[in-house]
């Protein structure tokens, strides 16, 4: 059986009573949604934990059965029976306690912003950037998600140089967070008339959205230029200084934005600086920790290789979690759930493990 910290599992239930008690009594309106926001972010774990001391009372009632002399043969038949399933489900209930007592990312319930952009391959990269683009894309629209592109620059050949989205809905950082990286692809491309198989890459960046609150960009702290944006000719051309650079001066961090509107080019610029300046702050916080981060699967870093998509033979392949799947149409028509909740699940058990390695 796995042992959990009765202590703090009492203290949860105790909590989640208070904040009930105190949503009823009717508080003013924003008092009630900073209490309805912690009540629903403990509500699993609590129903949990009343589940798990439910089964543990049924399992001493069929163990004071067995115990008891006087129970007939058919009862004692009965509890023999069914005292594994009850045990199987408290063991089930006792991870489930377990993973749900793990420390927070504090950035998981968070929106977030996409990068992708082209590396090594020139065309067929930007190509690929595409592809991603368009899986990311797909896999938002089946989990419910808002996807908005933010900025584009395409390719000469189709795909995109550099695409930039904006990604919002319940728990996105925590599914996307390790999508970080280089991703590489073996394919032959469509120009290639010898059938040969050419390898490129394209680098994908997920950071959390950060509000206000999260980050101060102090107006001292940033340079804005406006400019006019380049355009691919005719009735594309912009003849205004809409185009926007945003220049953060204490850490180098330069944004463009050059969409029609300066106004939006202004706010977006801002929220992809935010964006990257938390980013900044959470790795090197995560440096600052222990060496443990070094048997976790790597969120941060975009120079490495995670993943590669082999198209003649149809492979997936996670190098930081030695997962291979023979579905690579499925994953780029979105459907990563199966290669996300593995890297989640890989996630989980390092942290048990440094856990269990603390205590």
């Amino acid at each position: 059986m796995i042992s959990l910290p009765h202590d703090r599992m009492n203290q949860v239930v105790k909590r989640f009573d208070m904040l009930e008690a105190q949503m009823a009594a009717g508080p003013a309106p924003d008092v009630y949604v900073k209490l309805a926001s912690e009540y629903s972010d403990i509500q699993d774990l609590v129903a949990r934990i009343r589940a798990l001391r439910g089964a543990e009372q049924e399992l001493a009632d069929l163990a004071a059965m067995l115990d008891d002399k006087g129970t007939d043969a058919e009862m004692r038949a009965l509890a023999e029976m069914d005292k594994p399933e009850v045990e199987e489900r408290i063991e089930g209930l006792q991870h489930e306690i377990q993973i749900l007592l793990l420390p927070k990312d504090a950035a998981d319930e968070k929106n977030a912003i996409l990068e992708i952009r082209a590396g090594t391959g020139g065309d067929e990269a930007a190509l690929f950037a595409g592809d991603l683009y368009r899986m990311y894309e797909r896999y938002a629209a089946s989990k419910g998600w808002r996807f908005e592109v933010v900025s584009a620059s395409d390719g000469d050949a189709g795909g995109f140089k550099e695409i930039i989205a904006g990604v919002s809905g319940k728990g996105v950082f925590a599914h996307l967070k390790f999508e970080s990286g280089v991703h590489r692809v073996q394919r032959v491309p469509a120009t290639e008339a010898s059938g040969r198989i050419h390898t490129s890459a394209a680098t994908v960046a997920v950071l959390p959205e950060a509000e206000e609150v999260d980050i101060d960009i102090r107006a001292e702290d940033i340079r804005i230029d406006t400019m006019r944006a380049s355009g691919s000719g005719g009735q594309h051309v912009n003849t205004t200084d809409s185009a926007v650079r945003i220049t953060h001066l204490p850490t180098g961090i330069m944004v463009v934005q050059a969409e029609k509107s300066q106004h939006q080019n202004r706010a977006r610029a801002m929220q992809i600086l935010r964006a990257r300046l938390y980013d900044l702050e959470r790795s090197r916080a995560d440096e600052e920790r222990s060496s443990s981060r070094k048997s976790q699967v790597g969120s941060g870093d975009r120079s490495e290789r995670i993943r590669t998509y082999n198209f003649p033979q149809g492979r997936l392949t996670d190098h930081r979690i030695n997962l291979t799947l023979y579905k690579l149409d499925r994953v780029m028509m979105g459907e990563l759930d199966e290669v996300v909740d593995a890297l989640i699940s890989d996630h989980q058990s390092k942290l048990l493990a440094d856990m269990g390695s603390d205590g």
